[in-house]
């Protein structure tokens, strides 16, 4: 078990990050941060740290957690 799966309840985002989140994953979740959390927890994820930021691979999508204060940065959809 990695330090950002240790720590998930420490997990967080801003409003702008909320809004990020919703419009690149085209989601529509009232509780953007439970969603990543389950996401992250997810049995399939892979996560890699990579420098300052821990990047989550959940299905069709990255998440990047900052790796010190636990924010969620952004998530994006993978490219094909």
């Amino acid at each position: 078990m990695n330090d950002l799966m240790k720590n998930i309840e420490k997990l967080h985002t801003t409003k702008l990050g909320e809004e990020r989140i919703k419009r690149n994953l085209i989601i529509e979740a009232d509780d953007v941060i439970q969603w990543c959390k389950l996401k992250i927890l997810d049995d399939d994820t892979t996560i890699e740290r990579r420098g300052k930021n821990w990047y989550a691979a959940a299905g069709d999508c990255i998440i990047t957690v900052n790796a010190y204060s636990y924010t969620i940065i952004t998530a994006h959809k993978i490219k094909e």
